[in-house]
């Protein structure tokens, strides 16, 4: 799962082995003073966190991988 905007990422709602759905809400980013959702694009289970609360993401970086 990439990040669909750059800003600093706040939140990660999920772990590895969490099985997500579709437009699951995976991780919060801060934008412009603004909170973004970012929706899981598919279905799968989490097979790593690429990115920790806190650190600075660019569009398009990965977050989360999915298996």
């Amino acid at each position: 799962i990439k990040a669909p905007i750059g800003g600093k990422l706040l939140k990660v709602n999920v772990k590895v082995g969490d099985v997500v759905k579709k437009g699951d809400v995976v991780a919060i980013i801060e934008a412009m003073k603004l909170e973004n959702e970012v929706p899981s694009p598919e279905a799968g289970t989490v097979k790593s966190i690429c990115a920790k609360p806190g650190d600075a993401v660019n569009n398009g970086d990965l977050i989360i991988e999915l298996a």
